[in-house]
């Protein structure tokens, strides 16, 4: 999906402070630097003090924001995670899950996905540092999941069922990403991978289809 900000910190009021959305916007911006050197001369070939030269910072800066080179992307691998979550915070109450997300894609809701960023899930798969990170961004998205559920629910955050679905929920958004990105890579695409994210991508209704079967599968649940 579309890069957006990561999930924001507010202040009084709401708002987020002036502090925090510089912030933020630092954060994204290297992370859009990481994301054009990892898909134009890959991962091993990069490093911390190239990125943080190309956003015009100090190397000192990158690391008080991110722990290592590959984790400077978080924010953009979150960034398909943080659409579902403030979608699923206007999820009406008569409404299923499945319903909602059928909505959703009927309604052409769904952002497009940047090839860059399909670039980077797929490199998920063959670089361990990635898929950690990857791994790390779901992890992050899991106590919101599970608080918007109980909270649906009328049941506690912690209770084990509420804990199950939210996993669930969690994994089918995860797989539906990844099985899209593969399938995206063998779509003639017209737009070049290295630009900028947020470019003209993937059409939302492809990642729809990926995204009813995951949600249906997960709605199954264990058939064996």
């Amino acid at each position: 999906m579309s890069p957006q900000a990561p999930r924001h910190v507010m202040g009084e009021g709401g708002q987020r402070s002036l502090t925090e959305r510089r912030k933020e916007a630092l954060r994204f911006e290297i992370a859009c630097a990481a994301l054009r050197l990892f898909t134009s001369q890959g991962v091993v070939a990069t490093t911390g003090e190239q990125i943080a030269q190309v956003v015009g910072v100090s190397s000192r800066t990158l690391w008080r924001h991110f722990p290592s080179k590959e984790s400077c992307v978080l924010p953009l691998l979150g960034a398909g995670l943080d659409f579902v979550v403030e979608r699923l915070r206007h999820w009406p109450t008569d409404v299923s899950l499945l319903e909602f997300f059928a909505e959703t894609c009927r309604r052409g809701d769904l952002p497009a996905a940047a090839p860059a960023i399909l670039d980077l899930i797929r490199m998920t798969s063959t670089e361990p540092a990635l898929r950690a990170v990857w791994l790390q961004a779901h992890d992050d998205a899991l106590p919101v999941l599970t608080e918007l559920l109980a909270e649906r629910s009328g049941a506690d955050a912690g209770d084990l069922r509420v804990a199950v679905h939210a996993a669930t929920l969690n994994g089918a958004l995860r797989a539906a990403m990844e099985e899209f990105a593969r399938k995206y890579a063998q779509i003639p695409n017209t737009s070049d991978a290295s630009s900028a994210p947020g470019a003209s991508g993937a059409p939302g209704d492809e990642i729809a289809a990926c995204l009813d079967v995951a949600l249906r599968a997960a709605a199954e649940g264990l058939p064996y």
